[in-house]
């Protein structure tokens, strides 16, 4: 199965990375590209992928709203956000906008293709180090389950 995917990031050459990287992939196909958070409804509408990679802060609205929108107007995309932002309050907010994955930037390269088919099997990714930091700060986006693999994973234990 092909995993149709939508990149959408303001700065061209993190998202021709991006795409370089995940065509890479023999079961990815990138879709669509684009680069303003008002752009990604429209596109996804058109391009019907199964899962968004979606910029925190772009030109014409954030990534957050994006995700929420595409929750509701095509709930079969699964919707990862990919910043260089790794602040709680916005793994909170993409978690409560349906997204299934919040990976950061300076994560390596062969993670986000390991998110990509994570998400598509139904789980939910999200930068340990940032989801330990959330935890630590009050009520959890994650379930019961979730907030255990995430201090087994902490722990070393797969």
């Amino acid at each position: 199965m092909t995993i149709r995917v939508l990149i959408a990031e303001d700065q061209a050459m993190v998202r021709g990375a991006l795409s370089a990287l995940l065509t890479l992939e023999d079961d990815v196909e990138i879709v669509a590209e684009i680069s303003r958070g008002d752009e990604v409804v429209p596109a996804a509408l058109e391009s019907l992928p199964d899962v968004a990679l979606l910029d925190i802060e772009m030109p014409g609205g954030d990534g957050l709203t994006a995700a929420a929108v595409l929750w509701e107007r095509l709930p079969s995309c699964r919707v990862i956000i990919l910043t260089t932002f790794g602040r709680a309050g916005y793994l909170k907010r993409a978690m409560e906008s349906g997204a299934a994955g919040f990976l950061l930037k300076d994560s390596p390269a062969s993670e986000l293709a390991t998110a990509i088919r994570r998400v598509m099997n139904g789980e939910r990714v999200v930068d340990p180090v940032l989801a330990a930091a959330a935890l630590s700060e009050g009520e959890s986006p994650l379930t019961e389950r979730e907030r255990e693999v995430l201090v087994a994973s902490a722990n070393g234990q797969r």
